[in-house]
């Protein structure tokens, strides 16, 4: 097993001056899961191609182990890769694609055998092996891709969006799979997606790209409970965070007809930059909805009810729990809300809740430049 280390590593491709990764650091722990997230183009799959030495490094270096491979081809890296395709040979049967590198690297066939049979009762493939691919479902193909990267051994596995092509119900079960096993074969893993909910529930550490930069990089629940700017911010989380820009007022913002309480330290830093305004972020189960003059809050004005009306267009009902979608007046513009309602007191299409935001569950955000300002 191997640590895997980008340091300051960096792609840019021919006829652009822009890297499609920028000076990228990270260094993953031996045997840790590490995933890549972000929106298409933002540099995830050429990190983890860097990293398997299918692109170009243009400035900086990776490690694995360590040994700098930053220019080594890629059969000398000792990384065992399963694409978003599987990439399975369709004239084989499954024990043959499972077996295929140890068979090119000389290994003798009794070998061969007991090494594929050991990955197939893992993968819950014994009964597949003497199948071709096309005889087999989609999960069942990913998992002998997954199968011909275990028999190899590696240093560190390498996913490339391997379960983007099974449907959703597949897709949650086999990424149980995939995080399970790995925890049982503690093999060194980086994983890419753009899927944030495959991140937060499959990996140790989550890395959040943005056109070729790094955003953050922490565990899945430091993540979600204080992302470092709002890019982070409103991609972590389904249904994502509610990001509202508000005037600063004293001891707190202005929240439609209540003060909310924010640190001194957010109030200072934002002043600081000179902003008049900050960006509140709120998750949607960190409303609470609200009668006249309830919450942890001041109303400005006797006759108003406290908090933000907002006017309900869609509900969805998901059993234990609803989320209303509404929109809002804030500071003279319609906004967006997605609010988390008990699933027993869903409110009807049409009407008009009043929330506030939990004051110790709001996340502050400077405006002008997106960075985080509370604790």
């Amino acid at each position: 097993m191997a640590t895997v280390t980008f340091d300051k590593a960096t792609r840019i491709y021919p006829g652009s001056e822009k890297p499609a990764v920028d000076q990228l650091e990270i260094e993953t722990e031996d045997g840790e899961f590490l995933v890549l997230v972000g929106p298409s183009g933002c540099g995830k799959s050429t990190s983890l191609r860097m990293l398997a030495g299918l692109e170009d490094v243009n400035g900086g270096s990776i490690r694995i182990g360590n040994r700098d491979v930053t220019h080594l081809p890629p059969k000398d890296r000792d990384i065992a890769m399963v694409f978003q395709n599987y990439a399975l040979y369709p004239h084989m049967s499954v024990a043959d694609n499972m077996g295929f590198a140890l068979k090119i690297a000389g290994v003798n066939k009794s070998e061969i055998r007991k090494k594929v049979e050991e990955a197939a009762k893992i993968l819950d493939l014994s009964d597949y092996l003497d199948r071709k691919p096309k005889a087999l479902s989609g999960g069942q193909r990913q998992r002998v891709a997954m199968g011909r990267a275990i028999v190899r051994e590696p240093q560190v596995f390498l996913m490339d969006e391997p379960l983007s092509n099974l449907d959703a119900k597949l897709r949650v079960s086999t990424r149980t799979q995939i995080a399970s096993l790995q925890r049982r074969l503690g093999i060194t893993t980086v994983y890419v997606t753009h899927d944030q909910v495959e991140a937060m529930t499959m990996g140790d550490r989550v890395a959040v790209l943005k056109d070729g930069l790094l955003q953050q990089v922490d565990s899945p629940r430091n993540m979600y409970d204080r992302p470092a700017n709002l890019f982070v911010a409103g991609f972590i989380g389904s249904p994502a965070m509610n990001l509202v820009e508000v005037p600063i007022t004293d001891g707190g913002v202005k929240f439609g007809n209540s003060v909310v309480p924010v640190s001194r330290e957010a109030l200072s830093a934002a002043a600081d930059k000179g902003d008049t305004t900050v960006t509140v972020g709120v998750r949607p189960e960190h409303f609470d909805v609200v009668e006249h003059g309830a919450g942890d809050t001041k109303t400005l004005s006797k006759d108003a009810p406290a908090g933000l009306a907002v006017s309900v267009n869609v509900v969805e009902e998901l059993g234990a729990d609803g989320y209303v979608y509404g929109s809002a007046q804030v500071g003279g513009e319609h906004k967006d809300l997605v609010v988390r309602v008990g699933g027993r007191a869903v409110p009807d299409k049409g009407s008009e809740l009043h929330v506030v935001p939990r004051s110790g569950e709001i996340h502050v955000f400077s405006t002008s430049t997106g960075e985080r300002l509370s604790g």
